[in-house]
């Protein structure tokens, strides 16, 4: 999906945390493009970005800055009717040996800030008639993580989470759903994956030959934060080009 132009969100307004690079910065630029005001947050201010979104410097780990961030986007636009909890991520570790404050920093960027998050943008949406909360998943939280356990961990959570929230919240009309991101090519994609030709081999390994992009999962977000998904809450959208072919059946003669 290039644009969000088709679905019109014109007088929402959402925040997308992490939303200064990658996969958020997607994200932010197609709710733009959708109608939507947007802000974004990041722990340092950005170079640029594109027009029509609004950065907060915050921490989403600490919940006085993200209640903080969460009260300026509201004094800014007047309401909040889309939380996209898009920051996360972890570096590969070892989990015999990792500290615990590696464990702790993975857990709170992945886990609890989502919910410090919800928790500022709830009043909110209460009075504001009720709102989306979309929470950036991962198929590591879906299934074994060796070599990110803990961010893998944080992820399932993240999914128990969701389902949690949108059974408690949804008589004040707020959806809570997650996505699913699969393979997924971004800036960082050499870190995880190894070269272009390594990436290339990975995307041909997906059963639609590719893997997935900014562009994927922005359209699943607008999808999530419309009237097309107004009975949709809890779910688990996976966003994954068909999912990842099971490692046996390259060890079975004839598959």
């Amino acid at each position: 999906m290039a644009s969000g132009a088709h679905l019109d969100l014109t007088g929402k307004a959402a925040i997308v945390t992490g939303g200064t690079r990658g996969l958020g910065r997607t994200i932010a630029t197609r709710l733009v493009e959708a109608g939507c005001a947007v802000t974004v947050c990041g722990r340092a201010m950005p170079d640029e970005l594109p027009a029509g979104i609004a950065f907060h410097q915050a921490d989403v780990r600490d919940p006085d800055q993200a209640r903080a961030l969460v009260e300026a986007a509201v004094a800014a636009h007047g309401r909040l009717d889309i939380l996209v909890n898009n920051a996360g991520g972890s570096p590969q570790a070892d989990a015999a040996s990792v500290s615990p404050r590696f464990v702790d920093a993975i857990l709170k960027l992945n886990l609890v800030a989502p919910l410090y998050m919800a928790q500022a943008a709830y009043p909110h949406m209460v009075a504001g008639g009720g709102g989306s909360i979309v929470n950036i998943a991962s198929v590591s939280g879906a299934r074994p993580s060796p070599g990110t356990a803990i961010y893998g961990a944080a992820k399932a959570g993240l999914l128990n989470l969701t389902q949690s929230l949108a059974q408690e919240w949804g008589a004040a009309n707020i959806r809570v759903n997650a996505i699913i991101a699969g393979l997924m090519h971004t800036e960082n994609a050499e870190a995880t994956y190894g070269d272009a030709e390594a990436q290339a081999a990975v995307g041909r390994s997906m059963p639609l030959g590719r893997m997935g992009n900014g562009d994927d999962i922005a359209g699943a977000v607008l999808y999530l934060s419309s009237p097309l998904a107004s009975w949709v809450s809890g779910a688990r959208l996976e966003v994954d080009g068909g999912g990842e072919r099971p490692y046996f059946l390259d060890l079975v003669k004839g598959a």
